[in-house]
């Protein structure tokens, strides 16, 4: 991800984004309630942080291989205006995330990425 421009993670936005011609995501077919939770998670975060529609949100469920993980967490990632990349994992599936799963809009400060691959 490092390098990238705000731009490119918009045009990436895009796809993932919309309607049914856009579930593709890494080759894989989303189902319709797997778009719709992804969807509602990117509108919460939208609201909680009070970011403007086009700011890049990205939502993404992933598999941790790690021991002790959640065998599917939820990754959420956005940039701000001054381009500072934020992000935070819901250590859950996208479909089980509820709107008091997400951090408190106070805290978006220590959600900056320190650029760092982090463990957990």
């Amino acid at each position: 991800m490092a390098g990238r421009t705000m731009g490119e993670y918009e045009s990436a936005l895009q796809s993932q984004t919309g309607n049914a011609a856009h579930q593709r995501e890494f080759g894989l077919k989303k189902s319709a309630a797997q778009v719709e939770a992804i969807e509602r998670v990117r509108a919460w975060t939208r609201e909680r942080f009070k970011l403007a529609d086009e700011v890049p949100v990205m939502v993404a469920e992933i598999a941790c291989g790690l021991p002790g993980c959640p065998p599917l967490e939820t990754v959420v990632a956005f940039w701000t205006a001054d381009d500072k990349r934020h992000q935070f994992k819901l250590f859950k599936p996208v479909r089980e995330v509820v709107r008091d799963d997400l951090p408190f809009s106070w805290l978006i400060d220590s959600l900056v990425a320190s650029g760092e691959l982090d463990c957990c």
